[in-house]
């Protein structure tokens, strides 16, 4: 079976992982959200296409599920100390990924190259692209005006209330080369349980049309997220926040939707948006149950 996956956060890096226990190298390809990415200290960083990157390699921190195990913090300890901006936290070693992507983007090459590169060092098999090389820009509109993503999400830790999004440059922006291959190749597309509105929209948006089936995992449950912002945006643009409501956000394109056992009661309503459902466990506290609950979404694949 050949899987393209969209991704991005932690979530969605989790369900990658686990995907790539199952699926050989050829069989797997991974597209991350790049819509993230912003310019600090002078350096040129891709949280989500890090995170991803990091957790197939076996390289992310346990703990929090972003940046590197093992971290020391002397550079930004001394950047803060000099008077410099250290609200995002840079790592000493992932300070490291960022130097060398900025000097290579400064020649000329290219984010998905750089990519390869890069997965290649930290012995990484299976395919991770970047959603597109042209720069893609989440905007969030908020009550106290229209802030960059990583403004309203870690300098100011999601506390305006948001009001919409926008995604800079997204309209002239094209997916990388062997994207739309993946996808045409792909038995199907799974939709990781990432964040609907600001990790997944934009990848839609860059490829524009899936002609496979589409099978999405919620990344809300019992109304909450296990991590991120999800829920809070919906309910801050008038939507409660649920499983249901990640199922109707997908509506126009899903064939298939994964919903957590606390969510069984969701079912029918989904089934009834002519989508079919799968509910299983989709907590991934452990490596174990990122495998499991690949094999699970797999299984329901090749039940549709």
């Amino acid at each position: 079976m050949k899987i393209t996956a969209l991704a991005g956060g932690v979530g969605g890096a989790k369900l990658a992982h686990g995907l790539a226990q199952i699926l050989a190298p050829e069989e797997l390809t991974i597209i991350v959200n790049t819509g993230d990415d912003f310019e600090h200290l002078g350096l040129y960083i891709c949280p989500d296409l890090d995170t991803v990157c990091y957790t197939l390699g076996g390289l992310a921190n346990p703990e929090t599920g972003w940046g590197r195990i093992n971290e020391t913090w002397n550079t930004i300890a001394n950047v803060e100390r000099l008077g410099g901006p250290a609200w995002f936290r840079l790592g000493d070693q992932d300070i490291a990924t960022h130097l060398e992507r900025t000097r290579r983007l400064r020649e000329g090459q290219s984010l998905s190259q750089i990519t390869r590169d890069f997965c290649k060092a930290w012995g990484i098999q299976h395919t991770i692209l970047p959603m597109s090389d042209s720069p893609v820009r989440t905007r969030v509109d908020t009550d106290e005006g229209e802030l960059a993503f990583q403004e309203y999400f870690v300098h100011r830790q999601c506390a305006p209330k948001v009001k919409g999004f926008r995604f800079d440059g997204v309209e002239g922006a094209e997916s990388v080369v062997g994207a739309k291959e993946a996808i045409e190749q792909a038995d199907a597309v799974i939709i990781c349980p990432s964040n609907p509105w600001v990790s997944v929209d934009p990848i839609l948006q860059v490829i524009k049309k899936i002609n496979k089936p589409v099978v999405a995992v919620s990344p809300i449950i019992g109304g909450k997220t296990v991590k991120g912002p999800a829920a809070k945006m919906f309910d801050e643009l008038g939507i409660e926040p649920s499983a249901l409501a990640v199922a109707k956000h997908y509506r126009n394109i899903l064939t298939g939707f994964v919903l957590d056992n606390a969510d069984s009661l969701l079912e029918d309503d989904v089934k009834n948006l002519n989508v079919q459902t799968l509910v299983t466990d989709t907590l991934m506290n452990h490596l174990t149950d990122r495998t499991r609950l690949a094999e699970d979404v797999l299984h329901f694949i090749g039940s549709l």
